[in-house]
């Protein structure tokens, strides 16, 4: 298939999800019968999502595989997320996609998980935590640490609180400050972690978030004593084509838009300590 061709979609809803209207999701359904990025992704995959003649920018996939729409979390800072941000419900956008590799879904079963994140950077973690829960049996203990700086910048809030209620998923929620009316975690989500403290043994750790917030955590993630090659994480800084032409996301040996945005820890240690 043509790489460059994208699909053509519809919204299906749009939402705000915090209160300054910074973040909005949108839920998009691809039109025709050339759906092939819906259910066939992997969770940590992202896609292209344009608007004809304002551009197009590459948005990590926030809906899982067992969901039939495509969901993107648009943080508001630029030109292009401007007009993403006015998209309503019926509106056109063109997708292309899945790209990238994803989170290492099959060295998962029978393991342990621990996913950490921080603010709208939990996009592609909701999708990888609903697809584990879709087939629960599977893996082992699953613990969910995820952070922001105050309690409307932590997203899809409704599905969080039906995930703390379960019981087989153990779900920690953390803003930077104390604020009124707020019962969860207060603190920074390395200072969570390292608290929570979940074991090595026999896990894996899954992290998205921030550069500041990846930078600060992953001293904590060695004090507990994970090995590299179990920590994966996502970087989808400098990505811009997709499909590794135009260069921008090549750092060291690698593009991150193809061999990323998931690498693991022990693969990161031989990038440039500029990156």
């Amino acid at each position: 298939m043509n790489p460059y061709i994208p699909l053509k979609g519809k919204v299906r809803s749009a939402r705000f999800e915090s209160n300054d209207r910074s973040l909005k999701t949108i839920d998009i359904v691809i039109e025709g019968k050339d759906d092939h990025i819906t259910g066939k992704f992997i969770p940590g995959q992202f896609c292209e999502v344009g608007i004809i003649g304002k551009g197009e920018g590459p948005f990590g996939i926030a809906s899982s595989p067992y969901e039939d729409f495509l969901r993107f979390t648009i943080n508001k800072t630029g030109y292009l997320t401007t007009y993403l941000h006015h998209l309503e419900e019926g509106d056109i956008v063109y997708i292309r996609g899945p790209y990238g590799n994803g989170y290492p879904v099959h060295l998962l079963e029978n393991k342990n998980i621990v996913i950490v994140s921080g603010g709208f950077a939990f996009t592609t973690l909701r999708s990888l935590t609903l697809f584990l829960l879709k087939e629960r049996g599977k893996y082992g203990d699953i613990t969910l640490i995820y952070g922001a700086r105050r309690p409307d910048l932590l997203i899809y809030r409704e599905e969080l609180e039906e995930w703390s209620k379960r019981g087989d998923i153990n779900v920690y929620l953390t803003i930077d400050t104390p604020q009124e009316g707020w019962n969860g975690y207060v603190g920074f989500v390395p200072n969570v972690l390292k608290e929570v403290s979940p074991k090595p043994d026999n896990a894996h750790l899954v992290m998205c978030g921030p550069p500041a917030m990846i930078k600060f955590t992953i001293p904590v993630i060695n004090e507990l004593g994970f090995e590299p090659k179990n920590v994966w994480t996502s970087l989808e800084r400098r990505m811009k084509c997709g499909i590794g032409k135009c260069g921008r996301c090549n750092i060291g040996k690698y593009y991150v838009c193809k061999d990323g945005p998931v690498f693991s820890l022990e693969e990161l240690k031989s990038l440039p300590k500029e990156y």
